[in-house]
């Protein structure tokens, strides 16, 4: 499913400004409600700033457990696209710039359009938790531990051999 954000319409839009509403569920991410998103995107003479709100509701895998939970999302995107090349003439044009404290602009190499479907796929993604837990007291599968059975994903490690240099 595409949603494509073309830079000609935007560059015609009133105040060089668009607005647009995303509801669906997004493939490859296991949603349990669709994605909404409220988007604008500006033009602003060499870059395009794309900000907004993302919700919704995934099923994540517990990093301790293995047992599967819903984790709501509920963010603000701030993303900066360059149309030209980052090391083209805009720095010749006097136009200046500002860059937030960990933002990044994408260049579009001259492309004339912006997937909002990629975009909002990557944005969830880089949102998801680095530790999925699904609840604050969560202590793992009991039966490992009181079955003394291994932890199945330490299985890739049953066969290693280290050769000491002598």
């Amino acid at each position: 499913m595409e949603k494509i954000l073309l830079l000609e319409d935007l560059e015609k839009a009133e105040n060089k400004t668009l607005y647009c509403t995303f509801d669906e569920k997004i493939e490859g991410i296991d949603c349990v409600t669709p994605i909404h998103a409220e988007l604008c995107a500006k033009s602003l003479g060499e870059f395009i700033e794309i900000t907004g709100n993302i919700k919704g509701t995934v099923t994540l895998e517990c990093d301790l457990c293995l047992e599967k939970f819903n984790y709501d999302l509920d963010f603000d995107i701030d993303e900066m696209y360059s149309k030209g090349s980052l090391l083209g003439d805009y720095d010749e044009s006097g136009q200046e710039f500002e860059l937030k404290e960990g933002q990044f602009v994408t260049d579009l190499n001259g492309v004339k359009e912006i997937d909002i479907y990629d975009l909002l796929y990557q944005s969830v993604i880089l949102n998801l938790p680095n530790k999925k837990v699904c609840g604050i007291n969560c202590k793992g599968r009991n039966f490992l531990s009181e079955e003394n059975i291994p932890d199945p994903r330490l299985e890739v490690f049953k066969n290693i051999q280290i050769n000491p240099k002598d």
